[in-house]
């Protein structure tokens, strides 16, 4: 099989083609690296993988058969689709559309990389696929949520039009290793904090809930869609939800970090609540999640700690 990652160096993106290779896939990997970093694939240097630095957002032309188009790149973060206003929107977009061209090209299976976020603020708890959620278009998170609604309305347009095999994934929050120091998401900004001693940061009152997923998980459940035979969007993520408070204290607690809590006003149109049904996951994949949250912070704080260490301008770790 010849795989095309869009967004392969970035958190997702890059364990993703690592799986890949690891069931025999020839990976091509397409970055422009806006939020990527070459970092996160330089040990799949040796193995078939090849990295072709690009912007999706003009025409994607691979040499060539392909066998999957898997479409990942997009900026992901709040601080960097809020930086990136009009990127974000773009490769949600022309990104998608020339993904998808590609994959209709090379009559190639196709599956896009979409996102809890459609849901928005949910009024419904937890959330099927069915729900059409509740989103502010117009809102400083818009320009995240309704690209990736975007993107789902184009890759069925495809699937009818083309009869393009299309899957959509609907990621819930993910974390593990390779996410950066300064992401901005919950997982990586309370260890980097709490890892250096400094006041750890909740936005709101702390009571808003999330569902964590370690990123091995998430990757089996999208390696599992990819085979499947469904069209539908399948949400892949962990049910078991807890507030940002309880994470913010199980990180504090796990490092032995000497940090407190400071609580700020909440973000515009963030989410009270985020918890999927994975009933569909369960029942077409016969995917549910394996690592508990404790067992993947634990990883994920061995990978933190090796990154704070080794940047030359980062605080002192405690002894």
């Amino acid at each position: 099989m010849r795989t095309v990652v869009t967004g392969a160096a970035g958190f997702i993106g890059s364990h993703l083609s690592e799986a890949l290779l690891d069931r025999g896939h020839s990976v091509i990997g397409v970055d422009n690296l806006l939020t990527g970093d070459l970092a996160n694939v330089a040990h799949l240097r040796n193995r078939d993988f090849e990295f072709v630095r690009h912007d999706v957002t003009r025409h994607i032309d691979i040499e060539g058969p392909v066998d999957f188009v898997l479409h990942w790149a997009s900026p992901a973060s709040p601080i960097d689709y809020l930086e990136l206003p009009i990127q974000t929107m773009k490769v949600g977009s022309l990104g998608t559309h020339n993904a998808l061209g590609l994959a209709l090209h090379k009559r190639a299976r196709f599956v896009l990389a979409s996102t809890s976020e459609v849901y928005g603020d949910p009024l419904e708890h937890p959330q099927k696929e069915t729900y059409w959620g509740n989103v502010n278009p117009l809102g400083p998170r818009g320009v995240y949520d309704e690209a990736k609604r975007f993107a789902e309305a184009m890759t069925l347009a495809y699937h009818r039009t083309h009869g393009i095999d299309t899957k959509i994934v609907r990621i819930f929050n993910t974390y593990g290793p390779r996410m950066r120091l300064h992401d901005g998401r919950a997982v990586p900004a309370f260890m980097s904090q709490a890892l250096t001693d400094e006041d750890v940061t909740i936005f709101g009152d702390g009571t808003q809930t999330r569902s964590f997923t370690y990123v091995s998980d998430l990757v089996d459940g999208i390696l599992r869609l990819m085979d499947a035979d469904t069209n539908d969007p399948v949400n892949i993520g962990n049910p078991h939800e807890v507030t940002i408070e309880q994470i913010a204290r199980t990180i504090i607690r796990m490092v032995g970090s000497r940090s407190t809590l400071v609580y700020r006003p909440l973000p515009v149109d963030d989410p009270k609540q985020r918890r999927p049904d994975i009933t569909r996951a369960r029942t077409i994949l016969g995917w549910e999640p394996k690592i508990g949250l404790e067992e993947g912070l634990l990883k994920t704080v061995a990978y933190f700690k090796a990154k704070l260490e080794g940047r030359p301008e980062g605080r002192p770790l405690r002894p």
